[in-house]
């Protein structure tokens, strides 16, 4: 379940930051690999703020591990900060977004991920998606459910 603002009892296990990454009106998504929690399933680029490390600093080595796209701290959109409770663990998840002006090489670690695709918002819904990916897409995209 996602929340706005930190709900009661809330006991984050990890901080993540997370990006929209858009061209063309259509945005990245990753296929984790099987193994990988929620393996299997396509999220956005997306990983785990190692310890003192700030919230766009992990999001530039993030996309550079997972997509090997180089961007600067500056041309990232901050969205919001989000408070994420699962059955197993609650997190806490920055969004950001960054909008491209040409169609960018991926190039995949497949240490992470098999595959990529890009996507209309809408069209999440034609694949298997990681948990809450929908409700993060609808607060910042026009979509139906």
């Amino acid at each position: 379940m996602i929340y706005k603002n930190i709900p009661e009892d809330f006991n984050p296990r990890f901080e993540v930051v997370s990006c929209f990454v858009e061209f063309g009106g259509k945005l990245l998504f990753l296929h984790r690999l099987d193994e990988k929690s929620e393996g299997n399933k396509w999220g956005l680029p997306t990983g785990k703020i190692d310890d003192g490390e700030k919230e766009f600093d992990a999001m530039v080595r993030e996309l550079y591990e997972e997509t090997g796209q180089i961007v600067l701290p500056s041309v990232l959109e901050y969205l919001t900060k989000l408070f994420l409770r699962f059955p197993e663990y609650d997190f806490v998840f920055s969004l950001f977004r960054v909008k491209l002006d040409k169609l960018p090489e991926i190039i995949i670690n497949t240490a992470e991920h098999k595959g990529y695709q890009w996507l209309a918002p809408k069209d999440i819904f034609t694949v298997e998606y990681v948990r809450d990916l929908p409700d993060c897409i609808k607060m910042f995209y026009k979509i139906d459910a």
